[in-house]
Formats: structure tokens, sequence, C-alpha cells
């Protein structure tokens, strides 16, 4: 029980402490600005729960935002609206999550190889199509989306809370949900019992990917540009908060509500970092020591269980 409240235990400590080490923490400044930078890792975290629990990991999220991010903007820059931008930004993330599936389903490929390789694909032609250069002729009223405030709160909260019930739905309410636990617990009891494993596994895949096309555009929205090497590294930063969460790298556990604790906690960590001085070098390193901590925990429970 301890264990499971960790997560929780940590945010609070946390935000604690650094209330009391920082006068400039609790402002609402700084709070709003918490929140516009965690949103982005929290959407792509809420993808990367459902991937981790049905039992796989995808490392070319951060990848796949940039593409998103550069597709969108390019679709703004040659005329089309900010909604059916973001609409192509949000596919373009779920094209590259279906391949992801589908590769690691048809091919019967660790899902590891196969997203260490789409990572490469998408990198590199993100970077082709963009010639290495930024987009930056987009509308200004893109920027509401990861900049804008309703009923004096940030957009983007509102849209983080959205995502987190439709996967919290999908999880506890939808068969999709179950089987991804399922998927995740025994892949080869799920066949047997008739769980369709190929199909949710692209299914949860390729959702995980329309979630980080979104992030993809809320990056572009705050940076106010389509930026090809957006995201590097921010694969490391979901899988972290998933794992920090309570989500098991082995499959079949893992929460919407333990993510978002698990995202916040990072968030957190690396505004701490700069509002007391630290240098972000360190705050890369102190990220790798709560991964491994984290699954340790992990690691210690799941043997607690077992004898």
């Amino acid at each position: 029980m301890i264990q499971r409240l960790l997560p929780f235990l940590t945010l609070t400590v946390l935000f604690v402490g650094l209330a009391i080490a920082s006068p400039h923490f609790l402002t609402s400044t700084n709070l709003s600005s918490v929140v516009r930078q965690t949103a982005v890792i929290n959407i792509m975290a809420l993808g990367m729960t459902l991937i981790i629990i049905a039992g796989g990991i995808d490392l070319s999220v951060g990848a796949i935002l940039a593409m998103s991010g550069l597709l969108g903007c390019m679709a703004m820059e040659r005329g089309q609206s900010i909604p059916v931008s973001i609409v192509i930004g949000i596919l373009t993330g779920g094209f590259w999550g279906f391949v992801n599936g589908i590769l690691t389903t048809r091919l019967r490929i660790n899902p590891f190889i196969v997203t260490l390789g789409t990572l490469g694909i998408v990198r590199g032609l993100t970077l082709i199509i963009s010639n290495g250069l930024p987009v930056h002729q987009i509308p200004r009223g893109f920027s509401f989306l990861g900049e804008g405030n309703v009923l004096g709160v940030p957009f983007v909260l509102w849209i983080l809370l959205a995502c987190a019930g439709l996967v919290h739905a999908v999880l506890e309410h939808t068969k999709l949900g179950r089987y991804a636990f399922a998927i995740g617990s025994n892949p080869d009891a799920a066949f047997y019992a008739g769980i369709p494993v190929a199909f949710h596994t692209t299914a949860v895949y390729a959702i995980g990917g329309m979630l980080t096309g979104l992030a993809g555009m809320i990056e572009a929205s705050r940076l106010m540009t389509g930026q090809p090497t957006a995201g590097q590294g921010y694969e490391l930063q979901a899988i972290a908060a998933v794992v920090i969460g309570g989500g098991s790298l082995r499959g079949g556990e893992g929460s919407v509500v333990g993510t978002l604790v698990g995202a916040f906690i990072m968030g957190l960590l690396s505004n701490g970092s700069d509002l007391l001085g630290i240098s972000p070098y360190l705050q890369q390193a102190i990220i790798g020591a709560v991964i491994i901590l984290a699954v340790s925990f992990d690691e210690l429970r799941k043997r607690k269980v077992t004898t």
C-alpha cells in the first residue's frame, strides 16, 4: 500500500519543499508555466500508459511529435485553417503509431527495436521534409492552443483533463482497455482466450500516436514554430512519467492518475531546478536516477508478491 501511495507522497513533499525553498514557486505565473510545460509530456505519457499497459513501449514519440508539429505548421503556412492543421498533426501521429503497431504485431519484432528504428526513420524524414529549417509563417491565433486561457485556467489544462478522462474511460469501461491489461499481463494467455491481440495492440499504438500528434501541435503552438528537431529526449520523460506513476515495464499495470502524478513530479523537478539554479545537465541525471529508483521499487514489490 505504501508503495502505491509513494508517487502521491513524493509529489506532495516536492510541492511543499519547493514552496518553502523558493518564494517564486507559488506565484500564479510560475504555476501556470508548470502546467503549460508539463502538458505536452503529460499528454504523450497518457498514450504511453496505454502502450506500456499492453506490454509495449514506444521510443519514437519524440520524433513523431516533431513531425506532427512540423506538418501541422506547414499546412497552416500553405493556407489551411487552424482546426484542419491540428487534425493533420493528430492524424500524422496516429499514422506512425499505426505503423509501429503493425510492425510489432505482424512482423513479431520486439517493440523496443521497432520503435528505435522508426525513431530514426521519422526524425530523418522530418529533417528531409523541412530541409532542417523550422516553419515560422503561421497565424497568431494558433498560439491560443498552447498559451491561451479559458475561465482563468490555461487552455492546455482543459485539453489535458479531457484526454485523461478519455484514456481513463478507455481503460476502465471498454473492451480495448480490458484487453490491453490482459495482453500486457500474459499475451499468450490472451491469445488463447480468443482476444484479437494484434488488432488491439495496433489500436493502442495508434491511439498513443494520436495523443503524441496532439502534443506536437501544442508544442508548436507554445513555440509558435514547427521545429523539426523538437521532442528530443521526450520519449525518456514520457516513459519515466508512466513508471514513476506505478506503471510496470513488464506490462499489465498502470493508471491515468498515476501517470499524471508522475508527469507532474517530472515537471516540478524541472521547474524547481530552474528556480533554484540547478544545472539542466544535472536535471537529466536526476531523471535517469528517478527512473531506476521507480523500476527498482516495482521489482521489489513484485518479488515480495511472488514470495
